[in-house]
């Protein structure tokens, strides 16, 4: 899908482009799952509208799907036919190439400084800024209300509560009282969520190395083993063999007790008629110290030198309105700090204010390592295995560690 922003003559009406007239093309991903709700219906009213204010810049949006949307732009550049922006999942590999302008080559002074910390941190290679933060998102621990009061529960706070609670929803015959998607769609996720609950994560610092077989994240895995899987509190499947998507949809069917989940499934429960209530992700022993965090990026790529021209759009791209009109359509969290602050006093975005009650104390994945893609592809292929009978979570995690280990030294 291509939308386009036409430049318009000084006199307004269309024309050759004049000798200062500069076409910017950027490649984003589509959030929407439909026609009416694809992202290019955003896109091609902002970059009208960007147009009517700039008639020398042009914008060429190219809105691509999820599934190949990062693949599609790195084929882009190998064939030397580089997007000047684009909007998708990760950025680090370009950085490390040089191929990216950093944020105070392009943004204004009062856009670098809008972005909430957290995710400005994470958009850093090298202690410099080249992922700029888009949309963000976090993640709370979801429980079924009809299923708890039947049982006669409560929301879980610490782990001790999950184990109790998911056992007293086996007794009331729910088919899983707890779902662990550890499946392939997105294992690095469910991962680093129960990793930070345990007192881990993936590392210890953003430019780090990588401490997945930690002391702590090895317990945690014992304790998922011991104390949920080993007990048959899971399910429908082997948390392995699990992915996101079925996990959510027995949610939705009231077949499911408790699982960790992000804004898109209020609305998906909201339609199916369940009675939910959200907390944030349970500690070991009480509130995890911080949350999981998530982001998408925009990138600014240097190879057709249009710095000015990619800044004027961006520093547009960002003004408040614009920030909240995209994330309020998708159930999504805004990146900057004002932002979020008009959305935190916004009635009628009540639903996502629990989500952004975490995102200051998230941590993100480790986007500025550029071994990050390889890694979270090692993590979902074998951490299924570190809760199955028969392994051990200390093996399971050392053996993925050392793996990404390599994969570390090779980026650098």
């Amino acid at each position: 899908m291509v939308v386009t922003s036409t430049a318009m003559g000084a006199a307004g009406c269309g024309g050759p482009a004049g000798p200062g007239d500069v076409t910017l093309k950027l490649v984003a991903a589509d959030y929407g799952n439909s026609p009416k709700t694809s992202s290019s219906v955003y896109w091609k009213k902002l970059a009208a509208e960007f147009g009517k204010k700039h008639p020398h810049i042009k914008v060429d949006v190219d809105v691509r799907s999820w599934k190949t949307v990062d693949a599609d732009v790195a084929a882009m550049v190998k064939r030397g036919d580089a997007p000047d922006m684009a909007q998708v999942g990760s950025f680090a590999d370009y950085a490390d190439k040089g191929e990216l302008y950093s944020a105070d080559q392009i943004l204004s002074v009062p856009v670098q400084s809008s972005f909430v910390s957290q995710l400005a941190e994470a958009g850093r290679v090298n202690q410099k800024e080249y992922g700029l933060p888009f949309v963000a998102s976090t993640r709370l621990l979801f429980y079924n209300r009809d299923l708890f009061d039947a049982a006669g529960i409560k929301a879980p706070k610490d782990w001790a509560d999950i184990a109790s609670d998911a056992q007293a929803l086996k007794n009331d015959g729910v088919p899983v009282p707890f779902a662990l998607p550890l499946g392939s769609e997105e294992a690095q996720a469910e991962t680093m969520m129960w990793m930070l609950s345990g007192g881990g994560g993936y590392t210890d610092t953003t430019d780090g190395p990588y401490t997945i077989d930690s002391d702590d994240n090895v317990r945690t895995f014992e304790w998922l083993k011991d104390n949920l899987v080993g007990k048959g509190l899971t399910g429908p499947v082997a948390p392995g063999k699990l992915d996101r998507a079925d996990a959510f949809k027995e949610f939705t069917e009231g077949k499911v007790g408790m699982l960790n989940g992000h804004p898109t499934l209020m609305n998906d429960a909201r339609k199916a008629g369940i009675d939910f209530g959200m907390v944030p992700m349970p500690g070991k022993d009480g509130m995890a110290k911080s949350s999981m965090g998530v982001a998408d990026w925009m990138m600014a790529f240097k190879q057709n030198g249009h710095a000015k021209q990619i800044g004027e759009f961006l520093d547009y791209v960002y003004d408040d309105q614009n920030v909240l009109d995209f994330a309020t359509q998708y159930d999504l969290l805004p990146v900057t700090y004002s932002a979020n602050d008009e959305m935190s006093v916004d009635d009628s975005e009540k639903d996502l204010h629990q989500f952004q009650k975490t995102l200051s104390t998230s941590e993100l994945y480790p986007f500025g390592k550029s071994s990050w893609s390889r890694v979270s592809e090692l993590i979902k292929k074998n951490i299924g295995q570190a809760v199955e009978p028969g392994h051990d979570p200390q093996q399971v995690l050392s053996k993925i560690a050392k793996e990404a280990g390599s994969a570390d030294a090779a980026a650098q």
